[in-house]
């Protein structure tokens, strides 16, 4: 079970005694050594604290500033600093003389970025823990205990919003009146106005809201969200944005894929792009087009823009003699159809030893079939197994 912060304990680790404790502590990963240490320099009170913001502080490193109160959930929950970062510079673009409120602002990662990018940003979260750890973690900033059902808000303010999507138990959910808060209540508050009269009501014409999400969210279940934008980091589907029809251009898409690269290489797509795209045999190379464009049911898209094909038009794989500069490409040696006795044959012949296989539309578990193959032999391999047309295809693939 995680360490259970309070409010006394991010007064001790803010302190100048708490600051001196957690310079001297560096845990040596002898759990009762580290106690010891823990209990030498913060008292038995908060010892605890401690040793777990010590131990959360080396999770963080390199991800996020150094020197951050953390709680476990508030770290493993956090958004990532370049999707975070790509949100601000959107919203900068749109609602720059706005008030933009981070109304779960947990211990300030989100609230953080949106103030290096707008003037007019606020803070609020309801649990007293997380809101004191983001007033030492963003000095300055404007920050409020509120309910995100019922902040206390100027008129046109815009709501930042990110439901917890995992329940006390741990638990993972995906429909919106599961979530933390409930997001179809959120966006009933945002589309009817703020009930308490005791507070500042919003405006319900000028309130616009941007949700982060799962991935795999049905857009079904948020009608009110006029754009979806997935967003993936290196690879990795990190969210779905919803994105509110006030902050956008009435013309503009409804579907988006934004693809960050810690190296700089992202690119976007949306559903106005160009789609045209022919249904081709195999050529020399295969594509996998990056997670965003696959949920955000942009690969045709991506095949136009790069001047692919479709392998089968229910097929997120795409192929072409030539592989883009972005997306995992790989150069096809052998093909034809799937049936383990022929692909253990072919890959025997190639002296591969090593393999992976992706499946697509297919009742495959590579986990279950690697072992089956019997693979011996230097080389590596990636197979790709997918249902084309009626029939299970088996390509044998350089890896990426």
């Amino acid at each position: 079970m995680a360490f259970s912060f309070t409010v006394p304990d991010v007064g001790f680790l803010t302190s100048g005694a708490g600051v001196a404790a957690l310079t001297a502590f560096a845990p040596s990963g002898d759990r009762l050594r580290d106690v010891a240490a823990a209990r030498r320099l913060a008292g038995e009170e908060h010892a605890g604290a401690l040793l777990e913001t010590a131990l959360l502080r080396a999770r963080a490193a390199g991800r996020f500033p150094d020197g951050w109160l953390w709680t476990a959930d508030a770290l493993e929950q956090a958004t990532a600093l370049p999707v975070a970062e790509h949100r601000a510079a959107r919203l900068a673009a749109v609602a720059a003389d706005r008030v933009v409120a981070d109304v779960t602002c947990s211990v300030g990662v989100e609230t953080a970025v949106l103030s290096a990018a707008l003037d007019r940003v606020v803070g609020a979260d309801l649990d007293p823990v997380r809101l004191a750890m983001a007033r030492a973690n963003v000095p300055g900033a404007r920050l409020i205990r509120a309910d995100a059902l019922a902040p206390p808000l100027p008129p046109g303010a815009v709501l930042v919003a990110d439901p917890a999507r995992r329940t006390p138990s741990g638990r993972r959910v995906r429909r919106p009146e599961e979530m933390t808060p409930p997001l179809d209540v959120l966006a009933r508050r945002r589309e009817c106005g703020f009930p308490d009269t005791e507070r500042l009501r919003c405006d319900t014409a000028d309130t616009d809201l941007v949700v982060s999400t799962a991935p795999g969210l049905d857009p079904a279940l948020v009608p009110w969200a006029r754009e979806v934008e997935l967003v993936s980091l290196d690879g990795r589907v990190r969210e779905a944005a919803l994105w509110s029809a006030g902050l956008l251009d009435p013309d503009g898409p409804r579907r988006r894929a934004t693809v960050l690269r810690t190296d700089g290489a992202g690119y976007g797509l949306t559903d106005l792009d160009d789609d045209t795209c022919p249904t081709r045999e195999v050529g020399e190379w295969l594509v996998d087009p990056d997670g965003a464009v696959v949920r955000a049911g942009l690969v045709r898209q991506f095949a136009a823009r790069h001047g692919l094909g479709q392998l089968d038009p229910h097929l997120a794989y795409l192929t072409g003699d030539h592989p883009p500069d972005v997306g995992r490409a790989f150069r096809v040696l052998e093909h034809g159809p799937y049936g383990e006795k022929q692909l253990r044959r072919a890959l025997r012949r190639r002296g591969v030893g090593r393999v992976e296989i992706l499946v697509r539309g297919l009742d495959v578990d590579p986990d279950r079939l690697r072992p089956s193959l019997k693979l011996a032999g230097p080389r590596a391999a990636t197979v790709v197994l997918a249902r084309v047309g009626r029939g299970a295809r088996a390509y044998v693939c350089e890896p990426a």
